[in-house]
């Protein structure tokens, strides 16, 4: 029998019992979507995670108060100690390093913006005129903090592109008087429109000179310093040299943490590419759930059409060929599973990314391939057994319906 006539009887065989076939093609379709659904979100956040990320700036290193141990815990905790603060000049010192190309303090606080009647609080972010570059920030209006000396406290500040909106509407805003807590500062300028990073919406952010935002909260450490590398070979330098400088000015105490936007992104990479996989193979169990759907129900054909069967040896089919054509059957099921369920899952997928637009949702072609074979794999394997027990019939007992 030729591969044709071989796919013609298996469809004939299938059309003859259409409820039948079309709850095996659905829980093949079912497995399949699943696993191109469940791997585009696992895919999605990793993608959103590196976006995050990359929007931080580039070359990026960080340097943070207390030492990070790999236990989980600082031994200055156990004690009951507060990790050393980092002062604006730690941070200078961190000029001295050849492999660093600008860095910004940064110091984070709460207080109530106010024009006029209007007022709501807000994140504030105490930084240097380099924040600009080092963050990839944009200016919409006006200018971004001075250059100049680091402990000059100018009443000035930067709004968010929401904050302008708000206490300005289409009101001039650069130029104009607003108050942070008890006191009065001149804009500047203003962000251009950037969205949310790393949980942070730069749109909602007041943005003043460093040491104006110690004055405000009457503090004199540092949130963090963000260091940019001149390369991307010089980042290892950078936190060699970081460590070194911060430890020698603590009294040679290893009292910060060094970090790297590459090693916390490659991090954050493994754990949500295992999850990606973890999601995807729970997935594809219902894969086998339909594998073994078929089997049964091939095995219930097999007893069904034992006079068919028995035909077809009398007339000198071999016993491989009623295998094949048990394969055939099982091959068509999967196939037109596979493709339904593709066509689901990313339907699927779309409507997610629909739903939730700042999600990049896409199933990864790895696991599209993977649940396509394993769909056809699961078929063909499950239709062995059913197979090999129509081609042992014997066709003399098989046209007497025994």
């Amino acid at each position: 029998m030729k591969l044709a006539d071989t796919i013609q009887f298996a469809s004939g065989s299938l059309r003859g019992s259409p409820t039948r076939t079309l709850l095996m093609m659905l829980a093949m379709s079912i497995g399949v979507a699943a696993v191109v659904v469940l791997t585009a979100l696992g895919e999605g956040a990793r993608r959103y995670v590196i976006d995050q990320f990359s929007s931080l700036g580039t070359n990026l290193v960080i340097v943070l108060p207390g030492r990070t141990e790999t236990a989980g815990i600082g031994p200055g905790l156990m004690s009951g100690q507060t990790p050393r603060e980092i002062t604006l000049e730690d941070a200078q010192a961190l000029l001295r390093s050849h492999a660093v190309k600008r860095f910004a303090p940064l110091t984070v606080g709460s207080a109530t913006l106010s024009r006029d009647a209007l007022n709501r609080e807000v994140v504030v972010l105490g930084s240097t005129s380099d924040l600009l570059e080092v963050r990839h920030m944009g200016i919409a209006l006006g200018r971004f903090l001075p250059a100049g000396d680091i402990n000059d406290a100018t009443p000035v500040c930067v709004l968010g592109n929401q904050m302008k909106r708000e206490l300005f509407g289409n009101e001039q805003a650069v130029g104009q008087w607003v108050r942070l807590g008890d006191r009065r500062f001149r804009v500047i300028g203003v962000l251009a429109s950037q969205g949310e990073s790393m949980g942070m919406r730069t749109d909602e952010l007041v943005i003043i000179p460093v040491a104006a935002a110690h004055q405000l909260f009457n503090t004199s450490g540092l949130f963090r310093v963000l260091i940019e590398a001149k390369s991307r070979d010089a980042i290892e330098q950078v936190v060699r040299d970081a460590e070194a400088i911060m430890t020698e000015r603590h009294g040679g105490e290893r009292d910060v943490t060094v970090i790297t936007q590459d090693a916390v992104l490659q991090t954050f990479d493994r754990i949500l590419t295992a999850l990606t996989m973890a999601v995807g193979g729970i997935a594809a169990i219902s894969l086998a759930v339909a594998g073994v759907l078929i089997m049964n129900v091939m095995l219930i054909a097999v007893a069904q059409r034992i006079k068919e069967i028995g035909l077809l040896k009398a007339l000198g089919a071999p016993g491989k060929q009623i295998r094949h054509l048990f394969f055939a059957e099982a091959v068509l099921l999967s196939g037109i599973g596979s493709v339904a369920g593709l066509v689901l899952g990313y339907t699927g997928s779309f409507i997610i990314g629909q739903v939730y637009p700042m999600l990049p949702v896409s199933p990864p072609w790895w696991a599209v391939l993977a649940a396509t074979i394993t769909a056809l794999g699961t078929g063909i394997l499950f239709s062995v057994w059913p197979a090999r027990r129509a081609a042992k019939l014997d066709p003399v007992a098989a046209l007497a319906g025994k």
